[in-house]
């Protein structure tokens, strides 16, 4: 049993180290994901898998426990199966790959959860963009991180909610969808004075410029809210507090 104890605190070390990497690619956004909101999406899978994989285990050891102590041992075969078991679990649990989500599910649940799911995808149909605008998408994870947080606590029914709605979950996955149905030879061939090549990074440009046009927008309160406290604190402790009228009194 010693043996596969040893074997099973490797397959567990082997998966602490995928987690951590996964977060640390999180963190510093690789080329894996484009920014927070579908790394975060990755974190829970593979947090999922963790627990389906700690299950497997554990029912491994108590299956091979059980052996054990009813054969009096389960011997050189019985370990190399239970070990075999255990790599096996280990291969297919890790090899689930996170589900990306469907064109039609893109647009559904919260708008801020929509976003998170709309940064998968975008990462998803990356590889097939032209270089100039994969590069855009690739930056856009940052600004649809940015806007996800100021739509923190917005009202689903909010005119600024419903334009991310139509703009991040309908007109930006529809181009890119509109794009891919064209032909890879045509892609690069001129018409009318543009390729469809450059209408879709052109496209993408103005549709990352709009997300950070709404993120200022809905910002705007957080910064007049800020500015206010500022005076207060700036008058109450500051250099409006020296002439205040309570002080001249008390001198």
């Amino acid at each position: 049993m010693g043996e596969l104890t040893r074997d099973s605190d490797r397959i567990l070390d082997e998966a602490r180290r995928v987690r951590d990497d996964n977060r640390e690619g999180g963190r510093h956004r690789r080329a894996g994901s484009i920014g927070a909101g579908s790394a975060k999406i990755k974190s829970k899978h593979l947090t999922k898998k963790l627990v389906q994989l700690a299950i497997g285990l554990v029912g491994i050891w108590v299956a091979a426990g059980i052996a054990g102590a009813v054969l009096n041992g389960i011997g050189f075969w019985g370990v190399m199966i239970a070990f075999l078991m255990m790599a096996l679990l280990f291969g297919g649990v890790m090899m689930q790959k996170v589900k990306v989500p469907r064109r039609a599910d893109i647009n559904k649940g919260n708008v801020q959860q929509m976003v998170g799911r709309t940064e998968l995808w975008l990462e998803s149909q990356r590889p097939a963009l032209p270089p100039p605008a994969a590069a855009i998408v690739s930056d856009m994870g940052v600004q649809l991180d940015a806007l996800g947080l100021q739509l923190e606590g917005v009202d689903q029914n909010h005119p600024k909610a419903r334009e991310v709605r139509s703009l991040v979950g309908e007109q930006l996955p529809e181009m890119i969808d509109s794009y891919q149905r064209i032909p890879a030879h045509m892609r690069k061939e001129e018409r009318a004075g543009s390729t469809p090549d450059q209408q879709l990074t052109e496209s993408l440009g103005k549709i990352s410029g709009e997300i950070d046009s709404i993120t200022r927008q809905l910002a705007e309160g957080s910064l007049d809210d800020l500015a206010i406290k500022h005076r207060y604190l700036d008058y109450k402790f500051g250099a409006g507090a020296e002439t205040s009228p309570q002080l001249e009194h008390k001198d």
